[in-house]
């Protein structure tokens, strides 16, 4: 932080004011410069005082104008939007048998490259919902090629944005899956999208892609979801200042405010018991806690919150 210019650098600003000494040009200069000057006598006034000292004209000194504005990260210019498709809802429990994943170019709004491939798994306890039967896991296919491409996708991205990034972020470094060192973005809790395309505070994929007129064709496959974020991000013409906000960093809070405003807190994207036991809790950034219409209290250190996650 900035400080206003103490004493003795207003001091070091009124040396530097002065003009430099003209040079000598006799040939004892060397030696007259290192011999101290000789003090001329003083002046004296009545009573032999020595006479006051004329007054020295006044220095302008730079204006300060106090501490700088906090930076932004820079916008990337290129993103992995990725998605993944898993037996159960913990790494714990189950592991990742699908991803999808495309590279998308911010400036020009375009999709660049982009990939999906299973990997095999013995059985899937949400064939249900993502309609992947464990058998088609196991018919011969490239993924390992194609987790070659992906993990190329990922060099060659600035930062990596997926929809509920913590439940997604969770299996990679898992398996053969590598450990991806981007920063990620969640599109349902990082990005705060426009209010007037009347979302809720954590819309679905589906919510967000209806919002922005993507036709919703499909659910529950990897690339499918990746496509509708992409879709998304083509209809975004502010999406630059919408992803330099998202990268700010963010730490875990905890509403404060009587149960009879609850409402205010769902409203803002706040989550009940989760990941917080019966509390209204969300992470947010610094600029975003000052934006809210009620109070709000830090959970724990907020440096070791700031990675807590988020569930499905």
């Amino acid at each position: 932080m900035h400080e206003q210019p103490g004493l003795w650098q207003q001091n070091d600003l009124l040396g530097l004011a002065e003009p430099p000494p003209a040079p000598d040009a006799s040939p004892d200069a060397s030696s007259s410069a290192i011999a101290p000057p000789t003090p001329a006598p003083a002046s004296t006034g009545k009573a032999g005082l020595p006479a006051p000292a004329a007054p020295q004209a006044p220095v302008a000194l730079p204006a300060w104008s106090g501490p700088p504005a906090r930076a932004r990260r820079r916008c990337p210019d290129t993103l992995l939007i990725l998605d993944t498709e898993t037996t159960g809802l913990s790494s714990r429990e189950g592991q990742c048998i699908e991803v999808g994943a495309l590279l998308f170019h911010v400036p020009h709004r375009a999709v660049l490259t982009q990939v999906s491939f299973l990997m095999p798994c013995a059985s899937n306890g949400a064939e249900a919902i993502n309609g992947i039967a464990a058998a088609v896991t196991r018919l011969e296919q490239p993924w390992q090629d194609a987790l070659a491409c992906f993990m190329a996708m990922v060099a060659a991205s600035e930062a990596l944005v997926a929809h509920n990034a913590a439940f997604d972020r969770q299996w990679f470094g898992l398996g053969a899956l590598p450990v991806l060192d981007r920063p990620w973005i969640c599109s349902m809790e990082d990005i705060h999208w426009p209010a007037d395309r009347q979302l809720r505070g954590t819309p679905s994929v589906r919510d967000l892609a209806l919002a922005y007129g993507v036709p919703v064709w499909a659910a529950h496959r990897a690339l499918t979801d990746c496509t509708y974020l992409a879709q998304v991000f083509e209809r975004c013409t502010d999406l630059e200042a919408l992803l330099e906000a998202a990268l700010e960093p963010r730490s875990l809070y905890r509403a404060e405010l009587p149960y009879a405003e609850r409402h205010l807190a769902k409203a803002a994207g706040f989550r009940w018991n989760d990941p917080v036991p019966r509390a209204w809790s969300r992470r947010l950034s610094r600029r975003e806690v000052e934006d809210l219409p009620f109070g709000v209290q830090p959970v724990g250190d907020p440096a070791a919150a700031a990675d807590l996650p988020c569930t499905a």
